[in-house]
């Protein structure tokens, strides 16, 4: 019996990718912000509609570098409820991560409990798109404002997402984007900050690029740049994402429509164009999902509890309850879900699911 993984990356035609690669190899240029580079760049930026994208060398160095070029410094307010690397970003920067628990709803950070967080040393917020559901971005901008905060949201699950008709990146003073191999939308490695003013764009260019322009240096900088390979293969998989996330839509239809109702689903909320990223289901008990998760392995289904564990129970951070945060974590799981998933092999999944469900 194959298996069947929760992801699985979209590979271009091997005939487009070399298409760009003759570009990469008639320039000899193969890094350094080069032509490739440059119109993946532009591309990302327009079909965005937004005022300025960066490209980077991962999603992780862009959390980082916006940290760094909007000047956050001492306590920021994030989400327990994410990837790792989240937090780490804002611990590699020299600040203090302060959680706020989640809504459960949406598994997104909870505004009604940010106000209660912030102290004098907090200097921004920096809030988590969960499974490419938007935060609740219209609350948390009237508090950044009231209280001077900068606001950073983490877009990695968020490629082509939109509320109220708007890109999702357009909120906030920045957001970074994935897109690692796992992602919608990828370069095998790699991601991107949008941001909105000249003289941030200004401060990114050479915070990305070692802090100088030939021998005068600026500032400090780290080598956060985007190879020409890199993006060659961005530019290849983009003509196809229309047609990739139309097919994700089908899929997640299928399995709402071929799931037990017990399986429930974070709430998206009303006015966002959805990605359908990932298929994550909420089990009714950690041993419920716990008992899923063995029973999928044991038949040659492989999924994925993301996130887990709740951030605010890392070792190497302080620790407070996020009750809600730690509850989800124990609950929740992501179904295999990506481009060219055989119907024969979703039909497994749900069949699966379904009896593990009803044995319970």
């Amino acid at each position: 019996m194959d298996p069947i993984y929760v992801t699985k990356t979209f590979l271009p035609p091997r005939a487009e990718f070399d298409a760009w690669l003759d570009r990469v190899y008639g320039s000899h240029v193969l890094t350094n912000n080069g032509p490739v580079h440059k119109e993946l760049e532009e591309t990302l930026r327009t079909r965005f509609n937004v005022a300025h994208l960066r490209l980077m060398t991962n999603g992780t160095l862009a959390i980082q570098l916006a940290l760094r070029m909007l000047g956050v410094k001492g306590k920021v307010i994030t989400t327990p409820f994410s990837y790792v690397a989240t937090t780490s970003a804002i611990l590699w920067e020299g600040c203090e991560p302060v959680f706020v628990d989640i809504d459960p709803r949406t598994c997104c950070i909870d505004p009604d409990l940010i106000e209660a967080a912030i102290t004098p040393d907090t200097t921004a917020i920096l809030a988590t798109h969960v499974y490419g559901i938007p935060c609740d971005v219209e609350a948390i901008d009237r508090i950044a404002k009231k209280h001077g905060l900068k606001v950073i949201y983490d877009a990695a699950h968020a490629f082509d997402v939109t509320y109220k008709g708007k890109s999702i990146l357009a909120f906030g003073d920045a957001s970074t984007l994935s897109f690692h191999a796992t992602k919608l939308f990828h370069t095998v490695e790699g991601g991107a900050v949008v941001h909105h003013t000249d003289e941030d764009d200004k401060a990114l260019r050479f915070l990305r690029s070692f802090g100088h322009i030939g021998d005068e240096h600026y500032t400090l900088g780290m080598n956060a740049k985007m190879s020409e390979v890199h993006a060659a293969m961005g530019m290849a998989v983009l003509p196809h994402m229309d047609a990739l996330l139309k097919e994700r839509e089908t899929l997640s239809l299928r399995y709402v429509e071929g799931l037990p109702s017990i399986c429930t689903r974070p709430s998206v909320p009303s006015g966002t164009g959805y990605n359908h990223a990932y298929y994550p289901i909420i089990l009714p008990s950690a041993d419920l999902r716990s008992a899923l998760v063995e029973g999928l392995v044991a038949q040659s289904i492989v999924p994925r509890r993301y996130f887990y564990p709740s951030l605010n129970k890392l070792p190497y951070v302080h620790a407070v309850p996020c009750a809600h945060s730690e509850d989800m974590a124990e609950r929740v799981v992501c179904l295999p879900l990506y481009n060219g998933l055989p119907r024969e092999h979703q039909d497994r999944v749900i069949a699966a699911v379904r009896g593990i469900v009803d044995r319970a």
